[in-house]
């Protein structure tokens, strides 16, 4: 009987153990087949996040090229359009300029009556260099040698008139003209007390050359200011001042 039982005994813990391995073995091929299951779909979800991400990115990256374009087309249409308004600005002054210097020339006959009794005494004309309007030692040499005739010249004019070679734009040509008569009238009225109204003073840019502008040595003689002593011999003095008046010119305009 004991036997028996033992028996028993041994062939339940048999079968424990059989149902046992069974289930484990289930479990293992159930584990498995679901990771083989599920592994492909999280291998293409991962995929697909990659890709969400790439686009993201490129979707980034175009947009912000596209502001950047956009940005850089307007910088250009202002930058065009500020061009645009300093040209039609310059070109007005260029236009006025010339015009004040016609007014200047004109006007000569308005500004002292009686004209037409003035006659040439002596003239003299100096030269400056490219883009200057400072007066040489040669120049101030030519002026004190004009100048010596002043004292013996009854009722007199100085008619001083700057010009310019062809080199540059006419706003800023007639500007250094003016400059280059100034200095020429500074000088002159500084040294031998000439009064201002005896100066009649014209810049006329580059509009009456003396010279062809096509060669090196034409521009320098272009690059100049006349110097007229006119007198009317009578002593009188003219019946009004001169006029020197000053053109103001664009910051950055450049020339010879």
């Amino acid at each position: 009987m004991t036997r028996m039982k033992k028996q028993i005994s041994a062939l339940s813990t048999a079968s424990a153990l059989g149902v046992l391995s069974l289930l484990l073995t289930t479990g293992c091929s159930t584990k498995n087949y679901v990771r083989s299951q599920t592994t492909p779909i999280i291998n293409h979800t991962n995929e697909l996040d990659d890709a969400t991400a790439t686009n993201n990115r490129n979707i980034h990256d175009v947009d912000q090229r596209a502001q950047q374009g956009i940005q850089q087309a307007q910088t250009s249409a202002n930058s065009a359009n500020q061009q645009a308004q300093t040209a039609s600005q310059s070109a007005n002054q260029a236009q006025q300029s010339a015009q004040e210097a016609v007014n200047r020339a004109d006007s000569l006959a308005s500004v002292v009556a009686n004209l037409d009794s003035y006659k040439q005494v002596a003239e003299a004309s100096v030269n400056f260099g490219f883009d200057k309007a400072d007066l040489t030692r040669v120049d101030k040499a030519q002026l004190d040698q004009f100048a010596s005739q002043l004292n013996g010249t009854k009722g007199y004019l100085l008619e001083v008139t700057g010009g310019t070679d062809s080199v540059g734009s006419a706003a800023y040509n007639y500007e250094l003209s003016q400059r280059r008569a100034q200095a020429v009238v500074q000088y002159l009225a500084s040294k031998y007390n000439v009064p201002a109204h005896k100066f009649y003073l014209i810049g006329i840019g580059k509009d009456k050359e003396v010279a062809p502008n096509s060669t090196a040595a034409g521009r320098a003689k272009n690059r100049r200011v006349d110097i007229q002593l006119l007198s009317n011999m009578s002593g009188q003095e003219p019946t009004a001042p001169a006029q020197t008046s000053s053109l103001r010119m664009p910051a950055g305009s450049s020339n010879q």
